[in-house]
């Protein structure tokens, strides 16, 4: 069994609930594993391993658009911040003497092992856009390789890249694994009901999408708007609270979110329809919007007009038969692709 140092990205919650059903695994198969992560990953994982705090890559949204300059701005501000989480990941690694180090997109932990010439395994979606070939609507080229550069940069020369992905896509590179994605085993528990009510988390600042469903004859439970709790009109405020918000979740008529994949993998796993709102500039998930309506399991709309929410409600029952058809995994075959990757690296 091995010492493995394991680097999470903090950036939302989908990095983090995806680590954690690896992380369980690997520590039933009896290796060792000290967690590297920052944000909603750090405060997240604590409360289940041993994690150490680091500094980590931040998006900054406005409107529900990431927006570039105040990025590069707000993170090259961090530099002291960076200098002291790279002397902290030293000697973590002095100490802890690892074997092998696997990173779900966080950057530090894999250029460590690269500098130290130790076997490195990438498990994230994000390398789906460098090695393999997707399709996606051509006015979104400029975004496609801007993000592919990005990708390259934050994870290099992994001995093995697991990508966790709901679509079939060829692959280009050698190492590369597609796999299903990791469902929370909270969700692969869950029991599927169907309430009178249809499910919003917004996870970026997007305050004007409530207002958009305001007045439809449907009901709203709407999670992620900190400053909002209670009934408006046809709207229902909810605190983030991960017990009811899966209860929520595995009762809804349907989801109404941002595009991220884990989201998506849970919602698509309880079988239910997607209208994906992608954060804009962000094109991970514009393309996991696009192949959702690709696919009939949902619709891709940009700004969440009136229109693209009525035409989705609309079509609820033609989504759920499409949902019949997917494919439901409940996560050993990834991790029998993580054991065959551990065991090739050692």
């Amino acid at each position: 069994m091995a010492k493995i140092l394991y680097g999470v990205s903090g950036e939302g919650f989908g990095h983090a609930a995806r680590s954690k059903e690896i992380i369980s695994h690997l520590i039933n198969q009896g290796h060792q594993v000290k967690v590297l992560s920052y944000d909603r990953g750090f405060f997240w994982l604590k409360n289940f391993f041993d994690t150490e705090e680091i500094f980590g890559l931040r998006l900054t949204y406005e409107n529900n658009s990431v927006k570039y300059l105040p990025t590069i701005f707000d993170n090259a501000m961090s530099t002291p911040q960076v200098l002291k989480s790279i002397t902290k990941i030293r000697q973590i690694m002095k100490d802890f003497k690892p074997e092998l180090v696997i990173s779900d997109f966080e950057p530090l932990s894999a250029a460590t092992a690269n500098l130290h010439g130790i076997p490195l395994i990438s498990i994230d979606n994000q390398h789906l856009l460098t090695r393999t070939e997707v399709d996606y609507p051509p006015e979104f080229k400029k975004d496609f390789l801007a993000a592919k550069v990005v990708t390259r940069l934050m994870v290099m020369n992994a001995k093995a890249y697991l990508i966790t992905n709901f679509f079939t896509v060829p692959i280009v590179e050698d190492r590369t694994r597609v796999l299903p994605p990791i469902v929370r085993q909270e969700v692969l528990d869950a029991e599927v009901t169907e309430g009178d009510y249809h499910l919003v988390y917004l996870t970026s600042n997007a305050e004007a999408v409530p207002e958009k469903l305001k007045g439809l004859k449907e009901k709203f439970i709407i999670y992620g708007v900190a400053d909002k709790l209670g009934q408006d009109e046809n709207l229902f405020y909810k605190p983030l609270d991960q017990t009811t918000f899966l209860a929520d979740l595995a009762g809804a008529k349907s989801i109404v979110a941002n595009a991220g994949l884990s989201l998506i993998s849970e919602a698509l796993y309880l079988g239910k329809p997607y209208l994906a709102v992608p954060a804009k500039n962000q094109f991970e998930q514009m393309l996991n919007a696009y192949y959702l309506d690709k696919l009939g399991y949902g619709k891709f709309s940009q700004d969440l007009a009136r229109p693209d929410v009525e035409a989705f409600l609309k079509n609820l029952t033609t989504y759920k038969n499409n949902l019949k058809n997917y494919t439901k995994s409940d996560n050993s075959l990834f991790f029998q692709a993580v054991d065959e990757a551990i065991a090739n690296c050692l």
